[in-house]
C-alpha cells in the first residue's frame, strides 16, 4: 500500500505597530507585535499552535491600537522578535503558509529576520507561501473577499471577531480555507487493493473500487466534522435553490430546514 504524504501546512497572521502603503512594504520603523498560527495536517487541525505578543522598539500607532486593540502598556514586559524568532522558524519551516494578504504579512516578517545577528533565508525560501486572499479572489470574483465577508458566505462563525487578533484570525482563517478548498479525501492508495473472494464494490460515476473488507479502514465523522458537513450542505441547499442531491440521496434534507 502506497505510504500517505504527509502535508504540512501552518495557517498564519500578524498584527503590527502600523499599516503598510497600499500594496507596499511595511512603513519603515514599522514592526510586528503579535503572531498567531495554527497547525494542520492532511486537512486536519491538530491543535498545534503557536501564539506570541512582541514588544516592538517604537510605540504603536493609535490607528492600529483601534483595530487589534493591542496597547503599548500592554507589550511592555513581552520579549523581543530576536527572543522568539528560533521558536518561531521552528514552528513554520517547510511549512505551506496560508496567509490572507500574503504579501502584508511576508514583507513584515522578512523585515523582522533581516534585523537578527544572523538572518535567516527569505520566507519564501523556506516555505511554500499560499496567499488565500487570491484563492476567494478566483473563487469569488467581484466579490468583497476580507475574512468577515467569506465568514458570512461560508456560513462560518466570526461572532467572538470584535477585535482582530493574531491567533483568532489565524483559528478562523484554517476553517475558512479548508471549506474554500474543500472535496474529498481519498482514503485509498493508488496501488490496486487485492481482492478476495469477499469484496465490496463501489460504484462510482466513471469506476468501479474493488475493495477487500480486512484492509478497509472506517474513520468516523467527529461533531466538529458532521457541523462542518452539515453547514457546507446547507450553503449547497441554498445556491442549488432547494435541490441539494446529496442532502435528498442521503436523508438529510430535512437538517437544512
Amino acid at each position: 500500500m502506497t505510504e500517505e504524504k504527509i502535508v504540512r501546512q501552518v495557517v498564519l497572521d500578524t498584527e503590527t505597530t502600523g499599516m503598510n502603503m497600499a500594496g507596499g512594504p511595511p512603513q519603515i520603523g514599522h514592526n510586528i507585535i503579535e503572531i498567531g498560527a495554527v497547525e494542520v495536517i492532511n486537512r486536519r487541525l491538530t491543535g498545534r499552535t503557536y501564539h506570541v505578543y512582541i514588544k516592538p522598539p517604537r510605540e504603536v500607532d493609535e490607528e492600529a491600537i483601534a483595530v487589534h486593540g493591542i496597547t503599548n502598556e500592554f507589550l511592555q514586559d513581552k520579549p523581543a522578535f530576536a527572543e522568539i524568532a528560533d521558536e518561531f522558524l521552528e514552528f513554520i519551516k517547510g511549512a505551506e503558509l496560508i496567509i490572507h494578504n500574503a504579501p502584508f504579512d511576508v514583507a513584515f516578517m522578512d523585515q523582522e529576520f533581516s534585523y537578527l545577528p544572523n538572518p535567516p533565508a527569505k520566507t519564501a525560501e523556506m516555505c511554500t507561501v499560499t496567499d488565500s486572499l487570491q484563492t476567494a479572489r478566483k473563487m469569488y470574483p467581484g466579490k468583497r473577499n476580507n475574512l468577515d465577508a467569506l465568514c458570512d458566505r461560508l456560513g462560518i462563525d466570526n461572532s467572538k471577531r470584535v477585535l482582530h487578533g493574531a491567533l483568532l484570525d489565524a483559528e478562523i482563517l484554517a476553517d475558512v480555507f479548508l471549506m474554500m478548498t474543500g472535496g474529498q479525501i481519498s482514503l485509498l492508495g493508488e496501488e490496486e487493493v487485492e481482492t478476495t473472494s469477499e469484496v465490496i464494490e463501489i460504484e462510482e460515476e466513471f469506476s468501479v473500487i474493488t475493495l477487500n473488507p480486512d484492509e478497509a479502514i472506517i474513520l468516523r465523522a467527529s461533531d466538529e466534522e458532521e457541523e462542518s458537513h452539515l453547514a457546507l450542505l446547507k450553503i449547497i441547499e441554498k445556491k442549488s435553490k432547494g435541490n441539494c442531491l446529496w442532502a435528498k440521496a442521503t436523508g438529510e434534507a430535512e437538517q437544512l430546514h
